[in-house]
């Protein structure tokens, strides 16, 4: 017999509204070529405004739409963004959402990736750009929702201070693009 709890986010956490992001990411998976269809080019308009799950789930849209370069360059955004909500989040246990996303939206990227480093390389070097030069203009505390503080925690102080933010944002970038280029020297020597 299974059974379900809800716990009732606390705090700031109570905050903390996905739906709309929950909504448009069913939308982008759709099984109606229309309703995904549209739901792409609601994101595509205003992508800096999206959550990291549905920048993933628009990469698998994206794919289903026969660009996977497209679907490439916004997986990558996706895992930048997820990576640093997570470095803002002051509940470390929250980053396993990261590998959750990765590991739910990853494959099709990574199978048309996965032998040619010049389409890896420009797919996460794109990413990085776009994620340097866009707003984030979204509630990161989504990925607080993920750890075990929205459980057990009153959900206050979820979030690193928010002058460290510019800089923790430079150092994800550099260490997403530093394991780059270590993936690339490893499975393709250069």
């Amino acid at each position: 017999m299974h059974s379900t709890v809800v716990v009732a986010p606390q705090g700031e956490l109570a905050e903390v509204d996905t739906s709309a992001a929950i909504t448009l990411m069913r939308r982008l998976l759709d099984r109606s070529p229309a309703v995904r269809s549209a739901a792409r080019a609601g994101v595509l308009a205003a992508p800096h405004r999206a959550l990291p799950p549905v920048l993933y789930a628009l990469s698998e849209n994206l794919v289903a739409a026969g660009e996977p370069a497209e679907a490439a360059a916004w997986f990558h955004a996706g895992q930048l963004r997820a990576r640093f909500d997570a470095a803002r989040c002051t509940d470390p246990t929250a980053a396993a959402a990261v590998g959750a996303l990765r590991e739910r939206f990853g494959g099709p990227v990574h199978h048309w990736t996965s032998g040619d480093p010049a389409r890896l390389r420009q797919a996460v070097v794109r990413a990085a750009a776009w994620d340097r030069a866009a707003g984030h203009d979204y509630d990161h505390r989504w990925i607080a929702l993920h750890g075990m503080g929205a459980f057990t925690g009153p959900g206050t102080g979820v979030s690193i201070p928010e002058r460290d933010w510019p800089a923790t944002a430079t150092r994800v970038r550099a260490e997403y693009l530093a394991g780059l280029r270590a993936l690339l020297r490893e499975r393709f020597g250069g």
